[in-house]
Formats: structure tokens, C-alpha cells, sequence
């Protein structure tokens, strides 16, 4: 996990390239092959019509191409449509991002820092996994096709540096099992989710971060 600062904090590429997102290590089957892709569209809307929340745990693994590497982080996530999320980051780094209502706190507890700012889609790169709440409009959002069995997004319009999305769904359970986002410097993050649940009632303050005594807390909102 690097330091996030003022400077890297508005730039989602490099965000984007170094920090948050998922990659599980066990599969679950694929989507039947016998479904077409407006069948498939159709099941995720679905299940999403119900959502009022969804928590569940991931593997991150993120191939940054002018680095030549690959990081790897752990973690669970937390989200409570339409517009909050919570991602916990385990490891020898942890960390804690928060998503509320257009504002996103960062707090790096190895270094005692809490950085606050403003977040919207285009610079969505600070904690990608947030691409996950908004799926269930897929057809209005991308361009779908179907190639070996994966749907392939293009985003209809500009979304921060995405250039395409690849996923993999299943027919057990939450219906998207991983997804993969490819960006405009040759970046990859690859996400599979584990352990989805839905609907368990998480509540409003859990949104909300406090530090402990000591942390120093830099806000950038404007």
C-alpha cells in the first residue's frame, strides 16, 4: 500500500495503478453457456433490484505496466446503496476507505493519517471496487458483448480512465464473480469476490470513521 498524499490523491491513474482492488483465489462455475448475453444482463439487474446492501470479502491483485508489478492486498468491503462504502485492508499496511455520499475518507493506520477529499466516477480509481454498486445498470452505463464466455463493458461514456471492463459471472448466488478493469496506461486490476452477502442490515454509522488520539487528519474537501 503507498503513502496517499494531496498530489496523489486527485490522480487516478496512479491511484488506480497502486492501491485497492480484488482478486479471490477460489472459482465458483461460470454462468451457464446456454444463456445469452441479454439473459445474463437481465438476471444481474435483477438481483440488484432487491439490494439494499452487500458486504463480502476479496484478494486484490493489481499488474501495474510502467512499474512492471504486482501488488497484492486483502481485505473486505461493505456497501449500502446508492452512495456508501466502507473497504477494510488487512495485511502489514492496513487501512480503512469510506465512501459517504460524495465524500471519501482514507485512514492509513501505520501512519496515523486520515486524509478526506471529494470522490465522483471519474476518479473512481481511489477505491475501484466502488464500480461494483453500480452494475446494476449495466445496459444503460456499457456496451456489452460476449466473448468466451465473459461479458465485455465499454463505458457508453467517460469514466476516468477505464478503457473496458471484463467479468465473469456465475449462477450460484450473487450472480458476478470477478471482474477485470483495463485503463489507458496498460494497468489491470483483477477482482473476484467471495463470501457475498445481502441484506444484513448494515447501518448508516457504520459509514462513518473515527481515529484515535494522535491521528492527524488532513481535509481536502473543498
Amino acid at each position: 500500500m503507498i503513502k496517499v498524499t494531496k498530489d496523489n490523491l486527485s490522480s487516478p491513474s496512479l491511484a488506480l495503478g497502486l492501491i485497492f482492488f480484488i482478486i479471490c483465489l477460489f472459482f465458483s462455475p461460470a454462468l451457464s453457456h446456454a444463456l445469452s448475453v441479454e439473459e445474463v444482463l437481465q438476471k444481474i439487474q435483477k438481483s440488484y433490484e432487491n439490494i439494499q446492501d452487500m458486504s463480502g470479502s476479496f484478494v486484490q491483485k493489481s499488474y501495474i505496466k510502467d512499474l512492471n508489478r504486482t501488488d497484492t492486498f486483502k481485505g473486505q468491503f461493505f456497501i449500502k446503496m446508492p452512495k456508501k462504502m466502507r473497504v477494510n485492508y488487512s495485511g502489514e499496511n492496513p487501512s480503512e476507505v469510506v465512501i459517504n455520499n460524495g465524500e471519501i475518507t482514507i485512514y492509513q493506520k501505520n501512519e496515523k493519517q486520515a486524509i478526506m477529499g471529494r470522490f465522483d466516477t471519474s476518479t473512481y480509481g481511489q477505491t475501484p471496487v466502488v464500480l461494483l454498486s453500480g452494475f446494476g445498470k449495466i445496459q444503460e452505463e456499457f456496451t456489452v458483448t460476449n466473448k468466451k464466455n465473459r461479458l465485455f463493458l465499454k463505458p457508453k461514456k467517460p469514466m476516468g480512465i477505464v478503457v473496458s471492463i471484463e467479468m465473469q459471472t456465475t449462477d450460484k448466488g450473487f450472480p458476478i464473480q470477478s471482474f477485470v478493469i483495463h485503463d489507458t496506461y496498460s494497468n489491470r486490476i483483477e477482482i473476484i469476490l467471495k463470501d457475498v452477502k445481502i441484506n444484513t442490515g448494515l447501518k448508516d454509522a457504520f459509514f462513518t470513521l473515527s481515529f484515535p488520539k494522535g491521528v492527524t487528519v488532513l481535509d481536502h474537501r473543498p
